[in-house]
């Protein structure tokens, strides 16, 4: 009883609410009852799997479309045009209005101010408070438009390959960079040429510093991301590499590194005509090995960036990495152990068409096995929230992300927040905890009373928004998705809110 004691806050209905969050931590690793799947799945259950979460407005439009039209048009999304209200939420953050250039010039004088002699305590707060709110906006941006955008599967993409190629905020000054890194280097490149995805991120300073490259040059080799690429964005760690080949991709990538300083260009001999600086990434030729090098089997001679080039080629065509990026997005959208048949497939069309994205996304969403997976798939934290949020408020704008970040951090899964780079686990077994659950059903309640802050103005001000679930979404088809249990539960509630707050937290909704 101790596990409920802080959630089950509804004394008439304590013993009911208590077996609902039982059921509920039950389900977590196998199918709640009444959500069919299969091959007569319809629209809301591909609604669902694609976007961040169903919408009454979201399901009537797919139903007049329908499901081919709907898959081709989040296939193609074009630019995707935001509600007024969102759209100018975003283009007052700073992190949209300056670039990473001229943020860091600004971010550089200030740490130089906080670090000289005799600079106050204010200085240096000033200074790491200018980076935390910098991360929060980028954080805030990825909620507000994994929301209210209408290419809900271009959201989920640039989550996934930001989770993938991921990076972690608290070292050093990556909160200031974290929000170009997903602007410029994974949000282009979703649907394209898995290449250029790859060759996006190697070249991003966040990158490069989060992993330790701009320290790797000639004679003082640094592995760290030549071993992450091979294992966390390439081939997989099964993928058939040797040390002798980490070690050689850590010769390739030296030189490869961050130069925060807009005049200072090194004299480099020979080499001279190579070095790069774009933005803040920086090739210097002084820092490179241009010896040979063995990789995977073949020599890859010493001339500078052009190398790199020829590594990122070879590791994006190898089988292995074809066979590693199919396998983790189809746990992504079918489940924790997609069949070896349908990760071949998805292989075979990543190696045929150079890497293209978008067609190893239709083969995975033309396969059976996806079809069969709909409704039966566990929500992480992050699609747990989305969807409550967007089933509670559809197209009702919020004004304040702060809580949403709260929760997802309370669920363990705040962004740009993974400490390691291997990302945020894909399997069910990570998020169904008994904690896990218990915190879910707080957050429900938070929501479910209208008033958790997310109407909040920058005055103070609160619009109290009490969510409408019992609408003709519910009727026409959530409550046809739920089992007796929950049904008996929600029928035993003693007012609305306590209605909303099984509803979210109910066994079903934890699945998509």
């Amino acid at each position: 009883m101790p596990l409920f004691a802080d959630v089950i806050l509804f004394k008439p209905v304590r013993s009911w609410l208590a077996f609902g969050l039982l059921c509920c931590l039950g389900a977590c690793s196998s199918t709640p009852p009444g959500r069919a799947g299969g091959d007569g799945a319809g629209a809301e259950l591909l609604l669902e799997r694609l976007s961040w979460g169903i919408t009454p407005s979201g399901a009537v439009a797919v139903r007049k479309m329908g499901t081919a039209a709907y898959l081709e048009q989040q296939l193609h999304p074009g630019t995707p045009v935001l509600p007024a209200v969102i759209q100018s939420q975003l283009t007052a953050m700073t992190i949209n209005q300056k670039s990473l250039e001229q943020l860091m010039t600004d971010l550089e004088l200030q740490r130089q101010a906080a670090d000289a002699a005799g600079a106050s305590d204010n200085a240096r707060q000033y200074y790491q408070q200018e980076l935390n709110r910098l991360a929060k906006e980028a954080a805030g941006r990825a909620v507000l438009r994994a929301l209210y955008s209408p290419a809900q599967l271009q959201e989920q993409l640039s989550w996934f390959w930001l989770n993938h190629f991921s990076v972690f905020q608290g070292k050093h000054n990556l909160r200031a960079m974290v929000g170009d890194y997903e602007e410029q280097a994974i949000r282009p490149h979703v649907f394209g040429r898995f290449r250029d995805l790859l060759g996006a991120t190697a070249a991003h300073p966040a990158m490069l510093r989060y992993l330790d490259n701009e320290q790797n040059a000639v004679n003082r080799p640094n592995e760290n991301y030549a071993r992450e690429i091979m294992e966390l964005h390439t081939m997989g760690v099964d993928g058939g590499y040797t040390q002798r080949d980490v070690q050689e991709l850590a010769r390739i990538l030296t030189g490869f590194g961050i130069n925060l300083k807009a005049d200072a260009k090194p004299r480099a001999g020979k080499w001279q005509s190579q070095y790069i600086h774009r933005g803040l990434f920086e090739f210097n030729p002084n820092r490179h090995d241009y010896g040979d090098k063995q990789f995977l089997g073949k020599t890859i001679k010493g001339r500078g960036p052009a190398e790199l080039d020829e590594a990122l080629d070879m590791l994006a065509q190898h089988p292995a990495t074809a066979r590693f990026v199919s396998k983790k997005l189809a746990m992504y959208f079918v489940g924790d152990h997609p069949s070896a048949a349908l990760t071949e497939r998805m292989a075979q069309t990543f190696l045929q068409s150079d890497g293209n994205i978008t067609s190893t996304l239709r083969t995975l969403f033309g396969s059976p096995e996806f079809t069969r997976s709909l409704g039966h798939q566990f929500k992480d934290p992050q699609h747990y929230i989305f969807s409550v949020m967007r089933l509670a408020y559809d197209n009702q704008p919020i004004l304040n992300t702060t809580p949403v970040l709260n929760w997802l951090s309370r669920l363990g899964q705040p962004r740009f927040g993974k400490l390691t780079p291997d990302g945020y686990p894909l399997t069910a077994q990570a998020w169904d905890s008994p904690g896990q659950m218990t915190t879910r059903f707080e957050i429900a309640k938070t929501i479910a009373s209208g008033s958790p802050g997310l109407f909040k103005s920058d005055a103070g001000i609160e619009k109290a928004a009490f969510p409408k679930l019992a609408n003709a979404l519910y009727f026409e088809y959530l409550q046809s998705t739920l089992s007796p249990n929950t049904l008996r539960s929600l029928d035993q509630a003693g007012s609305p809110q306590e209605w909303n707050t099984l509803f979210l937290a109910a066994p079903e909704m934890m699945m998509k």
